[in-house]
């Protein structure tokens, strides 16, 4: 129902004035007075009813307004790298609604809004006005068709403040920040652990992440990729000594301004999610529990090692004939040797070895600054199983722990939690092992590197001083082990004083017959193609030219660190 306003005519007529010396001293006329008054209040009343009628059409949409309006400020902090720059950024952004109950016009409305979004389809605009209820004309306008909505003083146009959470860097920081949904909550990454502090605290965030480092980690790996043909691929590189997470990367990744859900399995977090077996790199476990108990020393000789076991009626064989039948415990890492290592396994003895395989974090779901954590899948011990897990087959866990073990058996037997946030409060030091296991195990991770038997040798990057384990482990597909390999390389770096751990890990690497290889020894020794899809000629290489990149940075940066 429409209320017309009535049309009210007066007609003019003469006034009489007179003045006469009286009590009263002035006569006016008091019914004409009267009726304009009247008019005025009759005038009143039909606005009033119209108001009320267009009260009574919204269905509640008049509350609805009222939550959308700027009665309250939003708010979610900055978070920052940790030489303060931008990893994201919130800034204000206005949406702009529409009330159909209050609109008046509607065809003058619909053009005025023609000029100003020339590109939005109008046919199913006007059908939403005729629906009668609130909806959202765009959201995140630009200042520019803000100030043209303004201007045209329609209050059927409802203006809402809104939050942009922007992230600079694109896919840079994917894994560590995660995402948040179109209500500005946080659903993965550190979005979604810190949501609550981010929507309170004042102050950005600060990261332990280094902008950098990260993206020339990232180039590398990509690179990488490329070359070996990769299913995925991951990185993290930490502070041995507090914890602290310089890099962390895991490829695929995808960009958080995109608000799309990442549900495909490629997109995983390689580094903190992803559950794998990893192989050879568990034999520095093995030999360092052996340490920690004091049960035998590097230079402890196993003679007569044969070239293969049986346990329960499965062979375990030496990966590389060459191998002598005696070695040192020493030579046993250094050469990779699965009889020796299963050998010390036995030494160690399964209650041992599961103890310290807890302490340094290996065999249950760590603690992280990121939900998006895996959980190793449970081992079930036995004779045979102690025997397979010293030298890493069947035991699975994650890269981040690895990294977490590594820094514990390099930094003199300190327990550290891997973190992502740079925290002003001194790291609180925790002895949870012998300190000879550090420098029993470090000069042997060096010798891995820089000895021709070691299976390192590319990763001898001049004044780095890098040690380091390789472990090439058969992929397990539904349960079922295939040719396909999970290639990781573990390196402390400098192996006289560490500071760092660098983990890499390659999902299913292919050979390249057209790729060079530069040895990095001082030898000038070049070699064309990749012989073999293992970790010595594929994580090795690509952590080489990691630390070549990034070396300079850490060695001013972190100099003192």
């Amino acid at each position: 129902m429409v209320i017309k306003k009535k049309k009210f005519e007066i007609e003019d007529t003469e006034f009489k004035f007179e003045y006469q010396k009286s009590n009263s001293n002035l006569n006016i006329n008091f019914n004409r007075v009267s009726f304009i008054f009247f008019v005025f209040f009759l005038i009143s009343l039909i606005f009033s009813i119209h108001l009320m009628h267009l009260g009574s059409r919204n269905d509640g949409s008049v509350e609805n307004i009222k939550s959308v309006s700027f009665s309250k400020k939003l708010f979610r902090a900055d978070i920052i790298d940790r030489d303060g720059k931008f990893v994201v950024k919130t800034v204000n952004s206005i949406n702009v609604g529409i009330n159909p109950s209050q609109v008046i016009d509607k065809r003058k409305l619909l053009i005025n809004l023609r000029f100003i979004f020339p590109e939005k389809n109008f046919i199913e605009i006007e059908k939403k006005l005729d629906r009668g209820k609130f909806f959202w004309l765009e959201k995140k306008i630009s200042n520019e068709k803000y100030e043209k909505i303004m201007r045209l003083g329609d209050k059927s146009l409802i203006p809402s403040e809104s939050l942009i959470r922007l992230y600079p860097h694109r896919n840079l920081f994917s894994h560590i920040i995660g995402q948040i949904d179109e209500d500005n909550n946080g659903i993965s990454g550190l979005e979604k652990s810190l949501d609550e502090k981010l929507k309170k605290t004042k102050d950005p965030i600060k990261l332990s992440v280094d902008s950098d480092i990260q993206y020339l980690v990232r180039e590398e790996l990509n690179k990488f990729n490329q070359i070996f043909k990769v299913l995925g691929s991951a990185a993290i590189l930490m502070n041995v000594n507090n914890g602290e997470i310089i890099s962390l990367v895991s490829l695929p990744d995808f960009d958080p301004n995109q608000r799309k859900k990442i549900t495909d399995k490629i997109f995983i977090n390689r580094v903190a999610k992803g559950v794998y077996e990893f192989g050879s790199v568990f034999k520095t476990f093995t030999l360092a529990a052996a340490f920690d108990d004091k049960l035998i020393e590097p230079e402890t000789k196993f003679e007569d090692l044969p070239k293969n076991l049986t346990c329960a009626g499965f062979p375990i064989r030496e990966y590389d004939n060459k191998i002598p039948s005696t070695l040192t415990a020493e030579q046993i890492l250094i050469r990779s040797g699965n009889i020796g290592s299963v050998k010390i396994g036995q030494i160690v003895g399964e209650d041992k070895f599961k103890s310290f395989l807890s302490k340094v974090d290996i065999l249950k779901k760590t603690n992280f600054d990121i939900e998006e954590i895996g959980t190793p899948i449970k081992f079930n011990w036995g004779k045979c199983p102690l025997a397979t897990a010293s030298f890493g087959h069947g035991i699975t866990t994650t890269l981040l722990q690895l990294a977490k073990a590594y820094s514990i058996i390099a930094n003199g037997g300190y327990n550290i939690q891997p973190t992502l946030i740079k925290e002003k409060k001194k790291f609180k030091k925790e002895k949870i092992l012998n300190q000879e296991v550090s420098k029993k195990i470090l000069p042997i991770l060096r010798k891995i590197v820089t000895t021709k038997e070691g299976t390192a040798s590319l990763a001898n990057v001049s004044g780095y001083e890098i040690g380091g384990k390789t472990g090439t482990a058969q992929k397990s597909v539904n349960g079922v082990y295939t040719k396909k390999k999970i290639n990781s390389f573990i390196s402390v770096f400098p192996t006289s004083k560490p500071k760092f751990v660098l983990a890499i890990m390659l999902d299913e690497p292919k050979t390249n017959e057209d790729y060079i290889y530069h040895y990095r020894d001082g030898s000038n020794i070049k070699y064309k193609g990749t012989p073999y899809n293992t970790a010595g000629w594929t994580t090795v290489e690509v952590t080489g030219q990691i630390i070549e990149k990034i070396g300079p940075i850490l060695a001013t940066k972190y100099s003192e660190k």
